[in-house]
């Protein structure tokens, strides 16, 4: 994605602070088992999380006790966020550019990004990640793609109609012919860790699961979306009302999305 474009979408977000936290799926549990595995984590170790969001993946490794500092872009995310990490004094939630943002006290022990690393500079990311690490720490990187499994649910080819009628110039459309991929031919980061000679791999594993969505639902998850938030008023309303309409008239009124989570975990060539 050109720079200009990465950042006017990674701010779409704030603007919908409350439905992102109340829509975004979570990951699952043993993806935080496998992250503390590889990574070495120590019961004490402290963490730096890129773009958390309103916390739902902090909350998971807050719970295990680490100390936690979370560099947020978004204001209104950043506040969510503390309310929702209250209950952990060891978490702090910056309001900061991670770009930018210098701390008072870098050597971490791991840095953490769940659906948010892609957002960085392609130009700095491995550069500042590298920077901020302890000798011994690791980058620990979960990507998010939705995919269309053999047994997944059809809907997602059919409501190409809907975008092909509302949005049939956008990029995203077009790309989205005939559906999500197939899990299979979704890469993970090793490619590109490698690739930035500052990064070593030392493990990658996958994750498959379904959620459910009623049209409210859906309709809500796809308002949490760059793309969607990226649209004009209109066109988003009426894109939105095409969709939902397509939920509401299937006999058990529901979607079926299946989500690949890939993790990465590499360590700085020192």
């Amino acid at each position: 994605m050109p720079g200009d474009g990465r950042q006017l979408l990674r701010t779409t977000f704030d603007d919908a602070a409350e439905r992102y936290d109340g829509a975004r799926p979570g990951y699952p549990r043993e993806l935080f088992d496998d992250l503390v595995e590889l990574a070495g984590l120590s019961p004490a170790a402290r963490l730096l999380e890129i773009g958390c969001g309103t916390g739902q993946a902090t909350r998971a490794l807050a719970e295990r006790g680490y100390r936690i500092i979370c560099v947020e872009l978004g204001e209104r995310l950043a506040a969510v966020a503390r309310r929702n990490l209250v209950g952990f004094p060891d978490v702090e939630v910056v309001n900061a550019d991670f770009e930018t943002w210098e701390p008072e006290q870098a050597g971490f022990d791991a840095v953490v990004a769940f659906t948010a690393f892609h957002w960085i500079d392609p130009e700095v990311r491995y550069a500042r990640t590298a920077s901020l690490l302890d000798d011994t720490g690791v980058l620990a990187v979960v990507s998010t793609q939705h995919v269309l499994p053999p047994d997944g649910d059809a809907f997602f080819v059919e409501v190409q109609e809907d975008y092909e009628a509302v949005v049939p110039d956008d990029p995203a459309t077009k790309a989205g012919v005939g559906g999500p991929p197939a899990s299979e031919t979704v890469q993970g980061l090793a490619g590109e860790i490698d690739a930035s000679g500052r990064f070593r791999l030392l493990g990658e594993r996958r994750y498959v699961w379904d959620v459910v969505y009623t049209a409210d639902g859906y309709v809500d998850l796809l308002q949490t979306y760059s793309g969607h938030l990226g649209l004009d008023e209109g066109t988003r309303g009426r894109l939105l009302s095409l969709i939902r309409r397509r939920v509401e008239e299937r006999p058990d009124a529901v979607v079926r999305k299946t989500y690949l989570a890939t993790l990465d975990v590499a360590r700085p060539r020192r």
